[in-house]
């Protein structure tokens, strides 16, 4: 069977993930603590045959407020509770910290969710390192090799309670009265240095046994974390050179920990605002994302070394300003940012491209995102992308009903689901406790 790639949609705060989504005509704009929106968010994406959602999430808010929401759900688990019982196929990815979470409560969340949405459940397990998270718990920030310390110590115990209760333990036997098989469920009475449980977890398995882990990180520690537990990488990346790196170095990573390479996922993130043109994608982003105008020229001017003036948003860098402008070796975005400007787009347009967003971005028509994700593919820098809409409301049809047709007939997506569980999805083992291959 041909390679195809896989694809999931970030499903963020109810807007969408361009600054000023709340105030696009077409959006509510209490959607930000409506459920209701998110489900009809998630069936958008569950239409298109999409693999998985994917949930970030941050137990804290930096940002302007005054003007912006904050960028998460209001709880992760209980948004992907509301949207596991109205949809049926798609995948449920939410992030989980190790570091701020006890892993008893990771373990009994994640399965239940997992048992209720008929084994369509992954674990973004991540670490967390913000002064602002830590504060909300009343906790310092843990050094690097506490936290990661503690994730390993985490993972391995909440894959352990997840096999306590047996595979067959539940027998639900009304002839016989016998509920379960009390050989089938046992404490684990594990401990290491930073986290402890007894067990067991009263829940039985779910259709694909037991949640998926997914990881986001690029550092040496979550190369290694990745490598041994997780199936899926929720990857940062700008150029394909940069991904096929990052790829190829999680693969290696996952194959020392005594894993196939094979079975480690990694996506990568794209922006979309899909329109008929390009011309109307620009304005659709300058409408909504103008009054931040003034620090991303700043910012922009940084990495290319020059001195902009945001007074003058509607002119295109001069030739003297593009001689003299060099990308900066600190931000992977400049030679984009540099190769756009060069292309006479005035300085408003040229941010409207998304050049210092946080990930790729595509603005025009689908075909042009179609050939993005066919050109990364095809280069095996990804295994699939996390793709970020501008709009919810309106992006995630447009992604679905212009982008994901191209892609199908271009023999590169699915155009039906071959499974119903995640891991089925994923094309990633069955597995049930921890994984005897990568545990010490």
């Amino acid at each position: 069977m041909t390679r195809q790639m896989i694809v999931g949609m970030h499903l963020g705060n109810g807007y969408g993930n361009l600054p000023g989504a709340w105030r696009a005509p077409a959006v509510d704009p209490k959607s930000y603590t409506s459920f209701d929106a998110k489900v009809r968010h998630a069936q958008a994406a569950e239409r298109g045959k999409l693999h998985f959602l994917f949930l970030p999430d941050g137990p804290t808010h930096v940002g302007d407020i005054e003007n912006e929401p904050p960028h998460f759900n209001l709880d992760v688990m209980v948004t992907l509770a509301a949207v596991a019982r109205e949809t049926s196929r798609i995948g449920l990815v939410a992030t989980g910290s190790t570091t701020f979470n006890e892993p008893f409560n990771l373990a009994r969340q994640f399965k239940a969710l997992d048992v209720m949405s008929h084994g369509r459940t992954g674990w973004n397990a991540v670490t967390s390192s913000g002064q602002d998270v830590a504060a909300n718990y009343g906790q310092r920030v843990l050094s690097s090799p506490e936290r990661y310390g503690r994730a390993h110590e985490t993972i391995q115990l909440v894959q352990s309670l997840w096999g306590s209760w047996g595979k067959t333990a539940w027998m639900h036997d009304k002839a016989t009265g016998r509920f379960a098989d009390a050989d089938q469920i046992a404490p684990i009475n594990m401990g290491g240095n930073f986290v402890a449980s007894r067990g067991p977890l009263y829940i039985p398995p779910s259709e694909q046994g037991q949640p998926v882990v997914f990881h986001a990180g690029g550092s040496a520690n979550a190369l290694e974390l990745a490598g041994r537990y997780a199936s899926g990488v929720i990857g940062a990346a700008f150029t394909i050179n940069d991904a096929r790196a990052q790829r190829a170095a999680f693969r290696e990573a996952a194959q020392l920990a005594g894993r196939d390479p094979g079975e480690l996922k990694f996506f990568a993130g794209l922006m979309t605002t899909i329109t008929r043109d390009k011309r109307e994608g620009l304005d659709r982003r300058i409408t909504l994302s103008g009054r931040i105008f003034p620090q991303r020229a700043s910012y922009l001017g940084q990495i290319l070394g020059l001195g902009l003036d945001p007074a003058q948003p509607d002119e295109p860098l001069s030739q003297e300003q593009l001689s003299k402008a060099r990308p900066s070796a600190g931000d992977p975005r400049s030679a984009n940012a540099l190769r756009i400007a060069s292309e006479g787009w005035t300085i408003r347009d040229v941010l409207a491209h998304g050049v210092i967003d946080y990930h790729p971005v595509v603005v025009g028509p689908a075909a042009e995102a179609a050939d993005h994700m066919q050109k990364w593919f095809e280069a095996e820098a990804v295994d699939g992308f996390w793709v970020s809409p501008d709009i919810y409301e309106d992006g995630i049809d447009a992604f679905v009903d212009g982008v994901v047709p191209i892609l199908q007939d271009r023999g590169l997506f699915h155009r039906e689901y071959n499974g119903t569980t995640l891991r089925e999805h994923l094309g990633v083992p069955a597995q049930y406790g921890v994984d005897p291959r990568v545990t010490k």
